[in-house]
């Protein structure tokens, strides 16, 4: 059976923990030859910077190769709907890309955000589901309708920083942003940080706001099996008082999900939900940190992002970290020993 990465949810605790132990030691060692000969196919319908570049020089630091592609770029444009007349702008079916990028590379990766249409439809998650069920490969996930790779170099720099994360309070807090955004960060942010049995805060400015229940009854699910809690709250000061860990992001109100200009004149109203330097001021000491990119002083203020407190940058390094890990794991090899 091929083992993807998908979703920190098809993984356990044990099993995302080894990832994070090995991205401990890629981190004090990063050279390794254990992927000499391997190769990995990297899928980017969106933009990136941080997950282009370390997937890249991750692998290259294993002694791969990895091929970037950007489908209606420089490669043909994919359809991923089955049973499609194409008769549009795609030139190829994810079948053939799948078979084909299969026969090629040893792995293949996907960045997809959803449609911003239909929450119904984009929630399935289907571009990414498509390439796995046609792929003979492993297939990772760069960011979908979640963004499993950040959860990793996120939960890496929070047991950085805290050690022992169980029962830890961790606040997933909403932002403003100029337009609303995916919700794939914050929906992984909750599964992680869950999964690890810290007590979760969820705060945003109205219930409009909430996240999928899918991935609020997942939190929960965690948190009771770790006897830890898990809270929504739309109270700026409930929410960061004694916080361990405060991580910011934006996201749109799903029940506006794909009419941007109707959200705008709700968001609009909700500027204070900033981080800030008063509202860090009451936390227990916690450190700040966000998947980046960032808008200064519209999601948090040049106060916090220039503290001591602020962890971004380790996180983002340690994006590189976690994915050389997870795709040794992948690939079956051991760190322990080099080939």
């Amino acid at each position: 059976m091929i083992k993807h990465f998908l979703s920190t949810a098809d993984w356990s605790q044990e099993s995302l923990n080894r990832i994070l132990e090995d991205a401990v030691q890629l981190k004090q060692q990063p050279l390794h030859n254990h992927l000499n000969g391997k190769s990995i196919a990297l899928l980017f319908l969106n933009p990136s910077l941080r997950t282009r570049t370390s997937f890249e020089l991750g692998m290259s630091q294993l002694g791969g190769t990895a091929i970037v592609l950007q489908p209606g770029q420089d490669a043909w444009g994919i359809e991923f709907e089955p049973g499609q007349i194409m008769d549009g702008h795609a030139e190829e079916h994810i079948k053939e890309v799948a078979k084909v990028l299969s026969s090629y590379v040893d792995m293949i990766a996907i960045r997809a955000f959803p449609e911003f249409k239909n929450w119904q439809v984009d929630k399935l998650d289907h571009k990414i589901k498509g390439l796995a069920a046609h792929a003979t490969v492993p297939v990772i996930n760069m960011e979908t309708i979640i963004h499993p790779c950040q959860e990793l170099a996120m939960m890496m720099t929070i047991k950085n920083h805290l050690k022992v994360v169980k029962r830890k309070k961790f606040v997933l807090t909403w932002t403003y942003h100029p337009k609303p955004l995916n919700t794939a960060v914050a929906n992984s942010a909750l599964l992680i940080s869950s999964k690890f049995g810290m007590d979760v805060t969820l705060l945003c400015p109205s219930p409009d706001y909430i996240l999928d229940q899918a991935y609020i009854e997942l939190a929960k699910q965690y948190c009771q099996q770790h006897g830890s809690q898990f809270n929504i709250t739309h109270d700026i000061k409930t929410a960061y008082q004694d916080a361990d860990f405060v991580y910011a992001k934006s996201w749109g109100a799903l029940p506006f999900y794909g009419q941007p200009e109707a959200e705008a004149k709700v968001r609009t109203q909700y500027k204070h939900f900033i981080v800030d330097g008063e509202k860090m001021a009451i936390t227990n000491g916690a450190k700040f940190s966000h998947c980046l990119p960032l808008r200064r002083n519209v999601k948090a203020t040049d106060e916090v992002m220039d503290a001591d407190c602020c962890v971004a940058i380790e996180e983002a390094e340690n994006r590189l970290h976690v994915q050389k890990a997870m795709m040794l794991n992948l690939m079956n090899q051991p760190l322990n020993t080099e080939k």
